[in-house]
């Protein structure tokens, strides 16, 4: 990961303030004070697998004008932010949840008129914007927020993961012209046009603990028999069920905690809505013991070795890599790809797949054993790498992706959009390595990919994941789920010592019971039937909602535009933030005249990652990116990126302006911009190519037995679905209405023959062998 630094010159150096030489590396400080952020406190409820959290972040200006702060902060990637409230001395201002534009104009016009405001902005899934503005000379401003999220439970212990630091996230693409979006030290590219608004400041190593950190826990088992409870990352005392973190601790890492439950846990609650006849459901099953046999596997590797992944990182992540080499067997063919913005492989092993022989397997541990970080984190083109090694995967095998890193990358949206129609049956398994993970990412990509996602935030935790992974990378224990009644959310499947939980809406009455069905390993039918209890859970409610909105977020990445008033309206309903709407919230007293200084608050370092090297003492902003800094304001910040001047306004991110490029081939030269990053392709040529690609594996998979034919039918529909979502024309709607067919389904032969029917035809004429070699190259 490279970082620009411009140092300060003379004048400014002297202008900013005086270097305090015990003060750390890069550390300046004045006699005005330092950062406006001042103090975060975590406060947790823990009810058996729900987690409820107030996180109060506070602010203070020691400057003689009003202050404007910009701070970004990650969130548990999976947990609903439901409400916001601002306090200042007596004064308490309720936040509303509005359409993003709405809630920045309303914010904007009460910054311009002098009143005390502040808002709340979704920029990732983990990674959001707070501004709070007009915070007069010598005053104090909080902020709460609200969230509620599910815990995960996996082999009898719960994850409480909060994230403290957003860690700096590699940026491809070109440099866009104009003005930035947003105030990072990252300029806004084609691939990541908002890279701006997801790349605070970072203080350099050193420097004195800026923030006080609180954390506490109140746990409740809900039932279920509480054993060991620990955290891996933070120091912290336990007293009865509550624990907190020591005092002194740094906000550089995440806070993870783990709670051993024993019991079952297997039950189904239903939430009526306040008005109307409609509810919310959570449903947790257990999973049922392995049977059947596991198929061969086709596995490729994929480690990261970018300049992010030094440290203990790299040596957790050459472990991981090698524990997965060491599971493969005789039965199976692999292929290991390291890399960061370069793609390379063990010489004796070659450029495809080879049998996992001992001589094989050790060959390519001795390769990883010598890996080192370098690099930018270039992830897109070693995926399609991957990919195309197991395009083809032979009848009875089972095409698998393990990917090793850390996530840090910016352009999420491009890559989940370009890599979905390729994935095909391969199930993409993520190892998330860092005390400060991207994982809402990592789990996105898992779960396009059927896969499983684990995060290893130290080495102590490494073998514990390692066990997880090793079991999932072999077929689930259950496929083909079905739930009854039916969930609006992706069903995929069961895996060992992972429980299925399932969220869904009800209309009428609440069922008295739930169904499960699916199919185990061998074929054969399976279900288990749970009965219903009915509580007054808001928690469920609003768990459900942010499900559901990842969900559409995801689709729309993947090209489905006509989703955001639908977006849009789900949120409102639920009071649960995205993408598309922000909480704000205006007071109506007149603190000031309209003038502010505006600073960006920069983050701690995360703990564990290395600087390529130390810079210089003392750092100012490139001259012309960000503007001077007030007076008596510390610049403590790197790489370059201390940003005390923001735009008026925040306006939506521009259209990329270059293409990007799949698998050797130009996408679509004109594509539509994307909030969040990426970009539209609309290119028939290529997904008739595919069609033809989809012909060629069902005429191959044509003698497997019926329950098998109907699970590969079930990821045709998956995949044609993301597809063929946002097309239109009526070019597509052959593909629209064998979706709709199979979705139906019916007799496997006569679906099966009918797709074959439907995408030959669609492909037309590319269906040439030269064609798909040169796609697939």
């Amino acid at each position: 990961m490279t970082f620009t630094v411009a140092p300060m010159t003379s004048v400014e150096h002297d202008r900013v303030g005086r270097t305090i030489e015990d003060a750390g590396v890069g550390a300046l400080r004045t006699d005005r004070g330092n950062l406006p952020l001042e103090r975060l406190d975590v406060r947790a409820t823990i009810t058996g697998l729900i987690g409820r959290v107030v996180l109060t972040t506070g602010f203070v200006n020691t400057h003689e004008t009003a202050l404007e702060a910009t701070y970004v902060f990650p969130l548990p990637d999976r947990a609903a932010v439901t409400g916001m409230k601002m306090t200042a001395g007596d004064r308490v201002v309720e936040a509303e949840l509005q359409e993003r534009a709405a809630a920045r104009q309303a914010y904007d016009d009460a910054i311009a008129s002098g009143r005390r405001a502040s808002i709340v902005e979704e920029e990732r899934p983990d990674v959001f914007t707070m501004r709070v503005g007009n915070i007069p000379a010598g005053e104090r401003v909080t902020v709460e927020l609200s969230m509620v999220g599910p815990l995960v439970f996996e082999d009898g212990a719960a994850t409480f993961r909060f994230p403290l630091v957003v860690a700096p996230r590699y940026v491809p693409g070109t440099p866009l012209p104009g003005p930035s979006v947003g105030d990072g030290y990252a300029d806004d590219t084609d691939l990541v046009p908002d890279a701006s608004r997801i790349t605070p400041p970072v203080l350099l190593p050193g420097f004195p603990n800026p923030v006080r950190l609180s954390i506490g826990v109140d746990v409740d088992p809900a039932g279920l028999e509480l054993g060991e409870v620990r955290s891996s990352l933070h120091t912290v005392v336990r007293e009865g069920t509550t624990v907190t973190v020591v005092p002194g601790e740094r906000v550089d890492r995440d806070f993870v905690l783990r709670l051993a439950y024993a019991g079952n846990s297997t039950a189904a609650v239903c939430v009526p809505d306040l008005d109307g006849d409609e509810g919310t459901y959570q449903l947790t099953v257990l999973p049922p013991e392995p049977a059947g046999t596991v198929r061969p596997r086709d596995v490729v590797l994929l480690l990261d070795r970018s300049g992010s992944m030094s440290g203990w990182k790299m040596v957790a992540a050459r472990r991981a890599a090698a524990r997965i080499v060491d599971t493969l067997t005789a039965d199976d063919t692999f292929a290991v790809l390291t890399f960061d913005d370069r793609v390379e492989r063990p010489v004796e092993l070659g450029t495809g797949l080879v049998t996992a022989t001992d001589r094989h397997r050790f060959r390519a541990v001795e390769h990883l054993a010598g890996i080192q970080a370098r690099g930018g984190t270039e992830l897109f083109e070693p995926l399609r790498q991957g990919l195309s090694l197991l395009a083809d995967a032979a009848e009875g095998r089972d095409p698998v992706l393990v990917l090793v890193t850390d996530g840090q990358v910016g352009n999420e949206d491009q890559i989940l959009r370009d890599i979905a129609p390729v994935i095909n049956r391969t199930r993409v398994h993520a190892v998330g390595i860092d005390r400060a993970v991207n994982a809402g990412f990592l789990g996105r990509l898992a779960a396009r990919g059927a896969g499983r996602c684990e995060l290893v935030e130290s080495e102590d935790r490494l073998d514990e994941a390692m066990t997880h992974i090793q079991r999932r990378i072999g077929a689930p224990v259950i496929t083909d789920v079905a739930v009854t009644p039916a969930s609006s959310l992706p069903v995929s499947a069961i895996y060992p010592g992972v429980p299925l939980v399932v969220f869904g809406r009800y209309s009428g009455s609440a069922p008295e019971s739930m169904t499960v069905r699916g199919r185990t390993r061998d074929g054969a039918d399976w279900q288990e039937v749970v009965s219903v209890r009915q509580l007054d859970e808001p928690a469920v409610r609003a768990q459900w909602a942010r499900a559901a909105l990842r969900d559409l977020e995801d689709r729309y990445a993947t090209g489905d535009r006509t989703l955001e008033a639908e977006i849009v309206r789900t949120s409102l309903r639920f009071g649960v933030l995205c993408r598309f709407t922000a909480f704000v919230a205006v007071d109506e007293q007149v603190v000031s005249d309209g003038t502010v200084h505006r600073v960006v608050q920069p983050v701690e370092h995360p703990s564990g990652w290395e600087l390529p090297a130390p810079p210089m003492v003392g750092f100012a902003p490139a001259p012309g990116r960000f503007g001077a800094a007030p007076d008596g304001l510390a610049l403590p910040s790197a790489p370059a990126g201390f940003a005390p001047s923001a735009p008026a306004a925040f306006a939506p991110p521009p259209a990329p302006q270059a293409a990007g490029r799949f698998r050797g081939r130009p996408l679509s030269s004109a594509p539509e911009p994307m909030a969040g990053g990426g970009a539209v392709v609309d290119d028939s040529a290529e997904l008739r190519e595919i069609a033809a690609l989809e012909v060629q594996r069902l005429e191959k998979d044509a003698g497997r037995p019926t329950w098998e034919r109907e699970e590969l039918l079930a990821d045709l529909v998956s995949r044609l679905g993301t597809l063929v979502a946002g097309k239109q024309g009526p070019a597509y709607e052959p593909l629209r209405r064998l979706v709709a067919e199979l979705t139906a389904g019916g007799n496997v032969d006569e679906l099966w023959a009918r797709a074959v029917q439907v995408l030959r035809e669609f492909a037309g004429q590319v269906v040439a062998k030269d064609r798909r070699r040169s796609f697939w190259r």
